[in-house]
C-alpha cells in the first residue's frame, strides 16, 4: 500500500537531478508552478534561471518542513511554449565535472546557459568567463 507523501520520505542521492526533473515534468504537464524541498543550491539554481528568464519566480516558504519548500513559478509565452526547452544535468555526484575558465562550456552557441558554481557562488558560462572563474558545470539550460 503506497500513503500520499510516502515518496517524500526517500533519501535522494541527487536533488540537483530531482529539481532539474520536477521543473522538466511540470513544464510538460503546462503546471504554474512546481514545488520541492529547499536547499541553498536549489535556491541558487532557481535564482539563475529567474535572472536568466527561464522562469518567472520563486519563494522559499518555511511551514511544516525543516529546511523549507522551494515553490517555483514556471515561464510561458503568449503560444503557451515554456521559456525552457531543456535542462540537462551534467555534473552528478557520482561523476563530477569541473572546467577551467578557458575550456568554459557554450550552449547552443550563447544562446543557452550552463550555470556552474564557482568559489564566487553559481554563475553563468558568460559570468565565469568575465570572472576569469572556472568551477563545477552543475546543468546546461536551453
Amino acid at each position: 500500500m503506497i500513503f500520499e507523501g510516502a515518496a517524500q520520505d526517500v533519501m535522494m542521492t541527487d536533488p540537483i537531478a530531482d529539481m532539474l526533473t520536477r521543473v522538466r515534468n511540470g513544464l510538460q504537464a503546462r503546471h504554474e508552478r512546481v514545488q520541492m524541498p529547499a536547499s541553498r543550491m536549489k535556491r541558487e539554481i532557481a535564482r539563475v534561471l529567474k535572472e536568466e528568464g527561464y522562469i518567472r519566480d520563486f519563494q522559499v516558504h518555511a511551514e511544516g518542513h525543516p529546511q523549507g519548500i522551494l515553490d517555483v513559478e514556471l515561464k510561458y509565452d503568449f503560444r503557451e511554449e515554456s521559456a525552457i526547452r531543456m535542462l540537462r544535468r551534467v555534473s552528478t555526484p557520482g561523476k563530477r565535472k569541473y572546467v577551467r575558465c578557458k575550456d568554459m562550456p557554450t550552449v547552443l552557441g550563447g544562446s543557452g546557459v550552463a550555470i556552474v558554481s564557482t568559489s564566487q557562488g553559481l554563475l553563468t558560462d558568460r559570468q565565469c568567463r568575465d570572472a576569469n572563474v572556472g568551477g563545477e558545470v552543475i546543468c546546461y539550460v536551453w
